[in-house]
């Protein structure tokens, strides 16, 4: 669940020296940056999209996974949007599984890198915000980081959790066309969206909640690419979330989010 946002504290992003894995390693120096070198001091970052004519020519397209939440949270307060008077928390750990007993963090970590596996299968590059649990990465250093890392597509992942536990299915989160922070991305990130939800619903044959339109998330609110977030259902619901982490429903939520990269792409 969206419950906290982070930001990089210097201490934690040292700790980062992992190497960027920036898909073809032979190609340049961005596969020696580490996620420091993409959290930018300028905030002001030109607006990315996937060029028809480089998908065309066979050039990969970059696209960021983001595995929500981290081991422990960051309570420290950050403006949910550029120029925003509006803080919220940085980062929170997220929600658990009532019948696993998994955290949130650890989950979208295990979707996350099977994401990562599946699109490299599919000739993408792939830029992850996190690999392990013992990061300190707000939402909006997450987003700074996609913006500054070439990626055309970003994709949060997530899962839900509800006082009632009848509660399940699958829903997108993406910024409304109210929203002044978000113009030049809302309709491509809304239609990203749409296709994403509707290819994994038809994977994983869960129920679709539809496409919710917040204006309230840090992530979205400081993403200057396409994006989309992915509620990938309720760990508050006991079957549910034994299904959650299976690994072959894990399987079919990577197969359809793939397949809507996939679709987005060849529709555009």
């Amino acid at each position: 669940m969206l419950k906290k946002i982070k930001r990089f504290s210097l201490m934690g992003i040292l700790t980062l020296s992992t190497v960027m894995c920036m898909g073809n390693t032979s190609v340049n120096e961005d596969s020696k940056k580490t996620k420091l070198d993409y959290f930018s001091n300028s905030e002001s970052v030109n607006v990315k999209d996937v060029k028809a004519d480089n998908i065309k020519s066979g050039e990969k397209v970059m696209i960021c996974v983001d595995p929500g939440h981290q081991r422990k949270g960051n309570n420290g307060q950050e403006e949910i949007a550029p120029g925003s008077k509006t803080v919220k928390p940085k980062v929170s750990s997220g929600t658990a599984g009532v019948s696993t007993k998994k955290n949130e963090y650890q989950l979208t970590l295990e979707v996350g890198l099977k994401l990562k596996k599946k699109l490299e299968e599919n000739n993408y590059s792939v830029f992850m915000t996190r690999e392990t649990h013992d990061v300190n990465i707000s939402n909006k250093e997450r987003s700074v980081m996609t913006n500054n890392s070439g990626c055309s597509l970003y994709i949060r992942i997530h899962a839900d959790g509800s006082e009632n536990r009848s509660m399940n299915g699958m829903s997108i989160l993406t910024s409304s066309s109210k929203n002044p922070y978000t113009k030049n991305v809302q309709a491509s990130s809304d239609r990203f969206s749409r296709i994403v939800l509707e290819e994994t619903v038809k994977t994983t044959g869960a129920k679709n909640n539809g496409v919710s339109y917040r204006d309230d998330l840090t992530g979205t609110n400081w993403s200057t690419i396409t994006n989309t977030l992915i509620e990938m259902g309720f760990m508050s619901n006991p079957d549910e979330d034994k299904k959650l982490s299976s690994p072959e429903y894990q399987d079919k939520i990577v197969n359809g989010i793939v397949n809507g990269i996939n679709r987005y792409l060849g529709e555009k």
